[in-house]
C-alpha cells in the first residue's frame, strides 16, 4: 500500500515577501475608459483588488485556516498527490471523491467539508495533477481517473465510492464511471459537457440545437483562454508565472463569466476567498502545469478519444445552476444515465463556493437516494 504523509502548508516568508514586491512595483497596462467587464477582467475591479491584496489580505491566517483540514500527500505512479482526507460522523459513513477543475482548486470545497461529515460522508478532494501541492504533472482526464481510483481503492482502501465535480472534475468523474464501473456506484455532476461541431446534427432535438448555437457562440465570444491552453500554453504560461496581478486578471475574469456576470462580485465572493484561490497557484507556481492540462486533454482526445467523452451508464445526478451554459434535459440524456436533475436557484460555476449550503444539499439529496 503506498505510503500516505501528513501535510501542512508552510510558504516561506521569502515567497511572500517577493509577492510583495512584485504587488507593489506592478506596471499597470493602459485601460478603457468605463470598460466594466467588456474587455475582460474589469480595471477597476482589479485595482480594488489589489489595493486590499496588499494592505488587507493576510496568506497567514488563510494558511492557517486551510491548515485546519487533514491535509495528505501520497504518491501514485510516480506522482505525488496532495489530498484532504474528513472523515464522516458515524460508523458507516459514504465515501464521496470531489474533484475540482479550473481555474480553481481543492479550495473550492472547503466550505462544504463540514456540512457533508455531518451527514455520514467521508470527503476526499485530491488536487489534480498540475494543480496546487500535487506534481507539475498535467494528465488527460483519463490518467487522473485512474490515479482516483488507485488513491480511493489502493491507498485509502475503499471497495467503492460516489463521485462529483464541475469543470475538469466533471470529466474526470465521467472517465472514473466509465472506466471503473465496479468501484463508481454513482457520480454528481454541473456540467455534462458541450457541444463541440462534430456531433450529428440531425439527430439532436430542437432544444440541444439551441444549446449547440448557445455554445457556439460562447466560445467565440468566450473560449479563446480554451483555445490558447489547448495548443499554446507555455506562451502565456511565463507571464502568468511571472506577474500576480496578471495570474489575478485571467483568473477572477472566469470568476465574474462563470457565475453569471453579476453587476457585483463581492456578492458572491469575498476578496479573501478570491485572492487565496490565486495564492494557491501563486506559492506552487502552478499555473502553467495547470493550464497544460487543456493540451494534455486536447492531445488524448485527438490522438484517440477519451473515455470521459463516452456516454455514462451509471446512475448520474447532474445540476443546473443559474450562472452555467443551460443545457437542455435531452442533452443531459444524450450523455449520461441521469437519474436525478435540479435547476438550482442559486450558484453558479463555482457553486460549492458562492453556494455552499444549496449544492451540499444537492449532493447529500443525490447520494443518500443511491446505493453504495
Amino acid at each position: 500500500m503506498p505510503e500516505i504523509k501528513s501535510f501542512k502548508i508552510d510558504v516561506q516568508q521569502k515567497v511572500l515577501d517577493d509577492l510583495a514586491s512584485r504587488l507593489k512595483n506592478t506596471r499597470w497596462t493602459d485601460e478603457p475608459e468605463n470598460a466594466g467587464w467588456n474587455y475582460g477582467i474589469n480595471p477597476k475591479y482589479l485595482h480594488e483588488l489589489v489595493t486590499y491584496w496588499q494592505t488587507s489580505y493576510n496568506w497567514r491566517d488563510q494558511e492557517a485556516l486551510i491548515n485546519t483540514l487533514p491535509q495528505f500527500k501520497t504518491e501514485i505512479d510516480g506522482i505525488n498527490i496532495h489530498f484532504i482526507h474528513a472523515k464522516g460522523k458515524g460508523k458507516n459513513a459514504k465515501p464521496l471523491l470531489l474533484t475540482h477543475g479550473w481555474p480553481d482548486s481543492f479550495y473550492r470545497f472547503h466550505k462544504i467539508i463540514p456540512i457533508l461529515t455531518e451527514q455520514s460522508f467521508d470527503v476526499i478532494i485530491p488536487s489534480v495533477p498540475g494543480f496546487g501541492f500535487s506534481d507539475k504533472k498535467p494528465q488527460s482526464s483519463d490518467k487522473t481517473a485512474r490515479l482516483w481510483a488507485k488513491l480511493m481503492t489502493e491507498v485509502l482502501g475503499y471497495k467503492s465510492f460516489f463521485a462529483a465535480g464541475g469543470d475538469i472534475g466533471s470529466t474526470i468523474s465521467k472517465s472514473l464511471a466509465n472506466q471503473f464501473p465496479e468501484l463508481v456506484s454513482a457520480i454528481h455532476l454541473t456540467d455534462v459537457g458541450y457541444p463541440n461541431g462534430q456531433e450529428d446534427w440531425a439527430t439532436m432535438s430542437a432544444p440541444e440545437q439551441e444549446f449547440g448555437k448557445f455554445i457556439q457562440h460562447w466560445f467565440f465570444t468566450e473560449g479563446a483562454y480554451a483555445l490558447l491552453q489547448t495548443t499554446k500554453p507555455q506562451t502565456v504560461g511565463y507571464a502568468l508565472n511571472d506577474s500576480p496581478v496578471g495570474l489575478a486578471a485571467w483568473m477572477i475574469e472566469k470568476f465574474h463569466g462563470w457565475s453569471g456576470r453579476p453587476d457585483n462580485l463581492d456578492e458572491h465572493f469575498t476578496k479573501d476567498e478570491l485572492i487565496t484561490n490565486v495564492m494557491i497557484y501563486w506559492v506552487t507556481e502552478t499555473i502553467n502545469s495547470a493550464n497544460r492540462t487543456y493540451a494534455e486533454e486536447g492531445r488524448a482526445l485527438w490522438s484517440g478519444g477519451l473515455k470521459s467523452n463516452e456516454k455514462v451508464n451509471v446512475p448520474t445526478g447532474v445540476a443546473l445552476f443559474p450562472g452555467e451554459a443551460p443545457f437542455p434535459k435531452e442533452w443531459i440524456d444524450r450523455k449520461v444515465n441521469a437519474t436525478h436533475f435540479t435547476k438550482m436557484e442559486v450558484g453558479g460555476h463555482f457553486a460549492a463556493l458562492d453556494a455552499p449550503e444549496a449544492f451540499a444539499k444537492e449532493l447529500i439529496s443525490f447520494f443518500t437516494s443511491v446505493a453504495l
